[in-house]
């Protein structure tokens, strides 16, 4: 395994090396991120042409609820080796119970029954927590889905919350860490088909379109229009990786904040208003020429 995860860094590397950096778009990245108070970090590229733009790409910050990318993709393997059914029914217990915020799985009665493309979907759509810990559990720990993201090459991101010797970093980041960069290059691979079988990318693909979730990144974006995006928000850190798929020209972007000293939740918040200024200016840049 770790032979395989070396050659796989190195083809990475040399990839990232043949990729252009477009100057013109990181210049007016730079000046849009002027002045946040916070620490910010950014990843776009441009599919189309293979170009890039970027920030504080390889700096690890937390993902906040972006990490329910990783857990998907640990629930996925099961699903492709069949371990699991897609369409199979679980079984709620008292013991999942996580009440935070408005999660609709913790307002289930013991011994209620959900099937798993639902609990997936929550976890997906609608961020819920409860069935993100209860698919983290499912998908074999924290433990063996940073072991399946490790296999695709990326070192900086990991499951931190619940899994054994991440202690530390879960103090330092919680629930999970990764880099712009990092956070892009898997949705990059999962808009290309290439974890997994093309069909198991393509249905992460159609969950991550199907977002409840839209009004910073995303609300950049025309709705006709498919994107596909995940969120990710604490006092301290807000964030967004979305695959917008343009006509013109389709992209990839990513943004993480954190050390944030605004730590509002209203729609006025700065890391937010960066967010979507940030995204408005990809949409023209790309595909409103």
């Amino acid at each position: 395994m770790r032979i395989a995860t070396t050659i796989l860094l190195t083809v990475c590397i040399c990839s990232a090396h043949a990729q252009q950096v477009d100057k013109k778009l990181q210049s007016r990245i730079a000046e849009a991120v002027r002045g946040f108070n916070g620490t910010a970090g950014i990843y776009v590229h441009d599919l189309k042409h293979n170009k890039v733009a970027y920030l504080n790409a390889d700096t690890v910050f937390p993902t906040a609820s972006i990490v329910k990318i990783p857990i998907l993709l640990g629930i996925m393997q099961k699903i492709e080796t069949g371990e699991l059914n897609y369409h199979q029914r679980l079984m709620y217990r008292d013991s999942l119970f996580y009440d935070e915020g408005d999660d609709i799985l913790s307002r289930f009665k013991d011994s209620a029954t959900i099937e798993l493309s639902k609990v997936m979907m929550l976890m997906i759509t609608i961020s819920d927590n409860c069935a993100s810990l209860w698919l983290q559990k499912i998908a074999g720990s924290g433990t063996r889905i940073n072991e399946i993201v490790d296999s695709l090459g990326y070192t900086s991101t990991r499951v931190n919350s619940r899994t054994a010797g991440r202690e530390e970093n879960r103090r330092i980041y919680g629930w999970g860490q990764s880099s712009p960069r990092e956070i892009a290059g898997i949705m990059e691979k999962i808009v290309r088909g290439e974890i997994y079988s093309k069909a198991a990318s393509d249905r992460m693909l159609r969950l991550l379109g199907r977002q409840y979730w839209d009004e910073q990144a995303l609300s950049q974006i025309p709705a006709g229009v498919f994107a596909a995006d995940k969120t990710g928000a604490v006092d301290e850190s807000r964030n967004e990786v979305l695959y917008v798929n343009g006509k013109k020209n389709p992209y990839i972007f990513s943004i993480f904040t954190k050390n944030n000293k605004d730590q509002s939740w209203d729609e006025n918040n700065e890391a937010w208003i960066m967010t979507k200024k940030i995204s408005a200016l990809l949409w023209e840049y790309y595909n409103g020429k």
